[in-house]
Formats: structure tokens, sequence, C-alpha cells
């Protein structure tokens, strides 16, 4: 089978093209192979978490449903992606942090963890912002999968001030963006260029 594609979209770090290159792939090989198993070569722990990285959970739990049992037995880095599928399923947000770092990725899959922990991370910055408008540093460590100090240091960055008194963290908001509103004198204009359009 030619993993070209999927080659070349690993090399230019083309992640959230990933899952569906794959998923044509898959379709393509089965009906090339016609029956014949393929699941030695198939690189379902890519698959899978490439169906994580665009947030696609739903196709990641179908995805893992279809990976035969042998599969997973002697494959533990699919087992070990599909950790962080669970948590994301169970919305244990903080427990994704600890899914990623609790396995020895291999070499061809690592850069796509990588990738995945970065946009996860401001997912979770994104959740924060919208969800608070204090937080403890603690809780903000768990969310964002860092210690203390990074994760104190991240959201400063990011225009939030701590109190030191109560260790707690005031989230700066995003200004809204406002629509421009239209004068009453364009306003009236259109209406009259309208009434003639009428009459």
């Amino acid at each position: 089978m030619d993993f070209s594609p999927l080659t070349d979209a690993l090399a230019s770090k083309s992640y959230g093209k990933i899952a569906d290159i794959c998923d044509e792939l898959m379709l393509k090989g089965a009906a090339e192979m016609e029956g014949v198993p393929f699941e030695e070569e198939w690189p379902f722990a890519i698959h899978l978490l490439a169906h994580i990285y665009v947030n696609d959970t739903n196709s990641a739990r179908f995805l893992w449903k279809s990976i035969p049992a042998a599969v997973k037995e002697r494959q533990p880095e699919v087992v070990a992606v599909w950790g962080i599928g669970q948590r994301l399923w169970t919305r244990d947000y903080a427990a994704v942090h600890e899914a990623i770092r609790a396995f020895d990725w291999s070499q061809q899959i690592q850069p796509l963890v990588d990738a995945f922990s970065e946009v996860y991370t401001k997912r979770m910055f994104q959740l924060l912002l919208s969800a608070y408008s204090t937080i403890s540093i603690q809780d903000t460590a768990l969310f964002l999968g860092m210690n203390e100090d990074d994760a104190t240091s991240y959201v400063l960055q990011q225009g939030w001030v701590v109190d030191p008194d109560s260790r707690m963290l005031i989230v700066k908001k995003q200004p809204v963006k406002t629509e421009q509103k239209l004068d009453s004198s364009k306003l009236q204009r259109l209406t009259e260029y309208v009434f003639h359009l009428e009459h």
C-alpha cells in the first residue's frame, strides 16, 4: 500500500489533514486488498490520534471499535492513544495531559503527539477564558497540564493577573468585537432608496 500521502503530511506537519488522508487510504486499501487483512501495516495509532487532533472524538471512538483486538494487544501505542481519547470522551480534561505523558511514544508519532498537546493546551486556555472570571493557580495548572509556575507564567503572558494573597488568577477576558452601527442618516437614505424602488 502506498502511504506516501500520509508520509508527506507528517513530514510537512499538515496534521489537520491526516485524519482525512488515513480515512481515504483505509477505504482504498480495503477495496484493493479485498478482504485480506492489512492490520499489521496500518498506522492505527496515527490514524486514531489524527481524529483526536482535529477534535473529532466520535470518529476516533468508531475507529477504536473497529480496530481488531489482536492489534490492540500487539500495539500498546494504539491503546495509549485511545487513553487520550477516553479522557476527552469523558471530559476528564486534566487527565488528558497525564495520558500524553504516561507513554513513551515512538519517534514516528511523537511530533503529532507534541502538536496535539500544544493545540489541546490552547483549547483548554480558551475554555478557561470563557468559563471563569477567577480561578486558582492549582486548577489552572491542572487544566493546562503544567506545573504551577509554568501555568502562571503562561496565563500572565496572556494578560491575566495573579492575586498574591488568595493565589487566585484574575482572568482577562478578550475584548468583544462590536458590530459597526449604521448611523441614522445612512439608515434614512437607505429607507428612501428602497421606498423609491418600490414606487
